[in-house]
Order: C-alpha cells, then sequence, then structure tokens
C-alpha cells in the first residue's frame, strides 16, 4: 500500500512539478507551438508575438530550411502561421511588427 502511495505521488510530482516550477511561459496555451517540416502555427499573444521568429525557426531549422512567416492575426485565440522553406529569405519575407 505505501509502495502505491509513494508511486502515485512520484508520477504527481513528474507531472505537475514542471509546470508548476516554469509556470506559464509566453509560448504556453491551449495547444502551444505546433509544426513540422513544412510549417507551422503558433498561438499569439504580445509575448508570443515577439518569440515567433526564433520559435518557428528553431522549428525549421530541425529539418534544414528557414522559416518564412504567412500570417499574423493580433486576435486572442488565434495563431501566428509560417511556412518552411528551402531558400534564405528575403527581406521581404521577415517578420514585421
Amino acid at each position: 500500500m505505501i509502495r502505491t502511495t509513494l508511486a502515485a505521488a512520484a508520477l504527481c510530482v513528474a507531472l505537475v512539478g514542471p509546470a508548476a516550477a516554469w509556470g506559464t511561459g509566453p509560448f504556453w496555451g491551449v495547444y502551444g507551438p505546433k509544426g513540422n517540416d513544412t510549417g507551422g502555427i503558433i498561438p499569439w499573444s504580445p509575448d508570443n508575438e515577439r518569440l515567433a521568429p526564433q520559435l518557428a525557426q528553431e522549428n525549421c531549422g530541425y529539418y534544414h530550411k528557414y522559416a518564412v512567416p504567412t500570417t499574423i492575426h493580433r486576435v486572442p485565440g488565434d495563431f501566428i502561421v509560417y511556412k518552411c522553406v528551402w531558400e534564405a529569405p528575403g527581406p521581404r519575407d521577415r517578420y514585421r511588427r
């Protein structure tokens, strides 16, 4: 019985501990950032908009590609959308504020 209780407590600490310790980070949302080798989405917030180029490039860089923004809707609950391309983006393809 004690082993079961200790195992359950350890599991709770493992699952809840990191979220409680880190708090709600700027890119934490209901789903968080999602992406693959073709692009992805980041939940919009003012903090996420500031970090979007870095988050997008980290995802695309994993596939040796470059992040190019496609859509930014500045509405809570909407997303920042980007695509991953093989060629380096030009000056018109950069994230704008």
